[in-house]
């Protein structure tokens, strides 16, 4: 439970800090070429909120009278006044003139500040504009000055660019401040003198357990990492290291990236013997005489290698206890004779019965990972170094994004989809400041760009529209405007439901 708040705080607060600096981008470039903003929200308020600079509390607390004690025609007196003045001078309208049914009124400065419920997004209803708050029915009388349709094609362009500029901009400077912060640290594959574990796919193609990859012709490998595969995947050869020397792998420029993470075992992992970094004292394993420092070296009948053959062979019993029919079969998957070697040295073999907790097979021991063996890399930046180093990591990070994307459109691309469940697994189930900055910076650059996406209801919607307006010097009908919007939002709204509709079924234990 622990694990699912701290992830949970991560996720929400990464989604405000985007959110708000997005919605910040269209709103800051609204007020500079004088447009109004009527709204101005953090989350989906929808039927209700948590806040809004328009409740009657707030406002008492501010020391202005609560809306609904004002005197309506006093209030219209002084709106007709106000409207008057601002006519004559030529400026934006400040005050709201038209009354709602619940009789509230504004008649202050015309944005409204609000924190919705639904951490789904957020908006900035802009006074002019066709999107989800605005309808072309609502803009059937003549632009007024201060409204979003009545402002320069460029000036629109920048107003509905600005949100996707600040995203990508944040992104690279939350990537700088990380590598001035903290610097780069990482286990260079190089220094993996064990080399990698490959599955059969990566067999099949010429490599071979313990390889130390070196580079491919698309340049070096710097440590293990999805950035690693999606090169391996994309390169026509391979350098590696085998028998201390050096030996090419030919490859066809062509892997399905998306089969060479999916594959269960994976494509490759770098080879981690199965040595164990501690024991519970109520496990199975402890009950067996199994100590800290001991490797395993055989389940059942299989050779146990590294970690990843011991999780794959543990991944199997899980199934099988699936096709179980009676707790006499279950115990035949879970009890299993373990050989294993001591840490002076000594063999020694028991019969383990697993425990099953939580939809999975453990057997009660800790394993060792790349600190029990490699030492790390670390790398240290200035400012100006910092800068170029979060620049270009920024930019790799969308092209390698922007490289899968050809994945999504295949049947498992369309399973691997993932909604607000799936964006939360990726944040650590400890708090760690780095990891949540780095993980904020990717949010941004794939809230960049699916934004600049030409869909309509999204910002890249409009700026096509835009773009289409300042080549033809004629602006699209707000009837086909508003018809491409429900469109648009229609397919957004089925996406995110399919896409969270798939968290739900992964959780469920359907895919």
């Amino acid at each position: 439970m622990e694990s699912f708040l701290i992830r949970t705080a991560q996720f929400i607060l990464a989604i405000t800090i985007l959110v708000f600096l997005h919605e910040g981008g269209h709103f800051t470039f609204a007020k500079m070429f004088g447009t109004r903003v009527s709204r101005f929200y953090v989350f989906a308020n929808w039927k209700f909120h948590l806040w809004s600079s328009y409740d009657n509390w707030w406002r008492r607390l501010r020391g202005k009278a609560p809306i609904t004690e004002r005197d309506n025609e006093g209030v219209n007196f002084i709106q007709q006044l106000k409207n008057k003045y601002y006519s004559l001078t030529n400026q934006p309208e400040r005050i709201v003139t038209e009354n709602v049914g619940n009789k509230k009124y504004n008649d202050e400065v015309g944005t409204e500040y609000g924190i919705g419920w639904l951490p789904i997004g957020g908006y900035c209803q802009i006074d002019g504009m066709i999107d989800e708050t605005q309808t072309a029915e609502k803009l059937s009388a003549p632009a007024k000055p201060w409204e979003f349709r009545s402002k320069k094609a460029y000036q629109r362009l920048l107003i509905m660019a600005g949100g996707v500029m600040v995203n990508f901009i944040l992104a690279l400077i939350i990537y700088s401040a990380v590598f001035y912060t903290w610097g780069d640290k990482y286990y260079a594959v190089e220094d993996m003198t064990m080399g990698m574990k490959f599955n059969d796919e990566a067999k099949a193609l010429g490599f071979q357990d313990h390889d130390i990859l070196l580079r491919s012709d698309l340049g070096e490998f710097k440590d293990f990492s999805a950035d690693m595969l999606r090169d391996i995947s994309k390169a026509h050869e391979v350098i590696v290291l085998r028998n201390e020397r050096e030996c090419l792998v030919p490859l066809n420029g062509d892997l399905n990236f998306l089969n060479m993470l999916k594959a269960d075992p994976v494509f490759c992992r770098p080879f981690i013997p199965a040595l164990i970094d501690s024991v519970d004292a109520s496990s199975p394993a402890y009950k067996a005489g199994i100590r800290k420092g001991d490797t395993i070296v055989k389940l059942g009948s299989k050779n146990i290698d590294t970690w990843g053959t011991f999780e794959y062979e543990v991944s199997r019993m899980t199934d099988a206890l699936t096709d179980a029919k009676t707790s006499q079969d279950s115990l035949s998957v879970l009890a299993n004779n373990i050989v294993w070697k001591k840490a002076d040295g000594t063999m020694d073999t028991a019969q383990v019965t697993f425990a099953y907790q939580d939809d999975r097979v453990i057997m009660g021991v800790v394993k060792a990972s790349l600190p029990a063996f490699y030492k790390p890399r670390h790398d240290k930046f200035g400012i100006l170094a910092s800068i170029g180093k979060g620049c270009t990591y920024g930019i790799d990070v969308l092209g390698g994004y922007i490289s899968d994307l050809k994945y999504v459109a295949s049947k498992e691309g369309a399973k691997s989809l993932g909604g607000f469940g799936a964006i939360g697994s990726m944040f650590p189930t400890q708090w760690d400041w780095m990891t949540f900055w780095k993980m904020t910076a990717f949010l941004s650059i794939i809230l960049a760009f699916m934004n600049i996406i030409p869909i309509p209801g999204l910002d890249g919607g409009h700026i096509l529209f835009l773009l289409v307006e300042v080549i033809t010097r004629k602006q699209p009908s707000l009837r086909f405007m508003q018809i491409s919007q429900n469109i648009g939002m229609t397919f957004l709204l089925l996406l995110m439901i399919f896409a969270n509709l798939n968290d739900i079924l992964r959780w469920l234990g359907f895919m």
